[in-house]
């Protein structure tokens, strides 16, 4: 069972022209985000707002109420066709709020949640959408019970989950090679061909944090690599080094201590910038007695780092024959987007964008497609002999085993 590409993104704006005099968090403009299964709703603010939500049927309705925020001007511009949204309506309420009505196709779940400014970009609610028809399953982060996943009607056990993570993008362009090389385009690429890659062999399955050029916070890469499932999650880099003669492909996984060398602690806090993340944020661990929870929290870590480590070699081993290394060992540092506590992380530095040969390779197609293939060679050998419980993969090898 392959499904298609996550984030296959359509954007559309409204900008909202602001009453002179208001004193009143603004509502400043609407941004509409479409992907496969998904519907992201986001709304510029003019600083922090309260608010909540609620559903209505018989017609299914969205509603949020903002207090103390105005907005002037309507959803008009945005574009609507082809999503669980019908239409949008919006009125003042007394005391200065507002209440916006989202006219809906169908049920579905809502995730809703407010970002900082970051970034220059400046207070926003964000308003996830996801058609019940295909809200992912939701399962406890506990690391030591099973995972749970529909079963594949193509084959009798369930596809591994590759979830693919193409770094920076959008605002962020990343590093910028002498020639204006952007690293978010060669990683995208690169992740792209790579899923394609994966979707083609029976017993993957693939999601894409990004498909296009769009910025996702690191904390939410985190978020959408556990939201699927996934058995693992690999993010695509092709950074600037502190030294431009540095070259090579390297591979790295998380250290909750400190950094393998200073080019890692140089990657890590280049990377992280002032968006870390707490692992302990991940787990279902918030009605537990803190002593076992921090227990808990270090197990499933600690197998996690192992996991990635030996996921991170395998790979390196492939890119050997494709690419130069920067290192010959898979490098560790405290990579925030790494630090899913119960998914096998690692970030591949495809090589240095910064540097004049690397650059003038990572750009063409043809290396592109090689490391590419490289990567999926290493990740297939370490399930090849790391199957997940219940997968496609483990119940060939029994297949395999028996007909001896």
């Amino acid at each position: 069972m392959h499904r298609r590409q996550l984030l296959n993104l359509l954007m559309a704006s409204v900008a909202f022209a602001l009453p002179l005099g208001v004193s009143a968090t603004q509502i400043r403009n609407a941004r509409l985000w479409r992907s496969d299964d998904k519907l992201r709703l986001v709304l510029d603010l003019s600083g922090p707002v309260q608010y909540k939500t609620f559903s209505l049927t018989e017609p299914q309705r969205l509603i949020i109420e903002l207090s103390g925020a105005r907005l002037s001007g309507d959803f008009n511009q945005l574009a609507l066709a082809n999503t669980v949204i019908r239409s949008i309506r919006s009125g003042h309420l007394g005391q200065g709020d507002t209440r916006i009505v989202l006219d809906l196709t169908g049920p579905v779940q809502l995730n809703s949640f407010q970002l900082p400014p970051q970034d220059g970009q400046g207070h926003r609610l964000v308003l996830d959408l996801t058609s019940s028809a295909h809200v992912p399953i939701q399962i406890a982060a506990a690391p030591l019970v099973p995972r749970e996943t529909p079963v594949d009607k193509a084959h009798p056990k369930r596809d591994i989950i590759v979830v693919v993570d193409p770094g920076h993008g959008g605002k962020d362009p990343g590093a910028v090679g002498a020639k204006g090389e952007r690293e978010k385009d060669v990683v995208l690429s690169i992740a792209q061909l790579l899923a394609k890659r994966l979707k083609r062999e029976k017993g993957f399955d693939v999601k894409l944090v990004r498909n296009d050029d769009f910025f996702v916070p690191l904390r939410k890469r985190v978020e959408i690599a556990r939201k699927h499932n996934a058995d693992m999650f690999i993010s695509v880099h092709a950074d600037a080094a502190p030294r431009l003669t540095a070259s090579g492909a390297s591979v790295y996984a998380l250290s909750e201590g400190g950094a393998t060398s200073a080019t890692a602690r140089f990657m890590a806090q280049r990377e992280n910038g002032a968006d870390l993340l707490g692992a302990t944020s991940l787990l279902n661990l918030k009605d537990k007695d803190p002593m076992l929870a921090g227990v808990i929290l270090d197990m499933s870590m600690n197998a996690t780092i192992a996991a990635s480590l030996q996921l991170g070699g395998t790979v390196l081993g492939s890119l050997a024959g494709i690419t130069t290394l920067h290192q010959k060992r898979v490098e560790q540092a405290g990579f925030a987007v790494l630090k899913s506590p119960d998914v096998p992380s690692i970030l591949v530095e495809t090589g240095f964008i910064s540097n004049s040969r690397d650059s003038q390779r990572l750009v063409t197609p043809r290396h592109q497609q090689a490391v590419a293939d490289g990567l999926f060679e290493g990740l297939q050998r370490y399930f090849q002999k790391n199957p997940p419980v219940n997968s496609y993969m483990a119940w060939q090898q029994d297949q395999k085993r028996n007909q001896v």
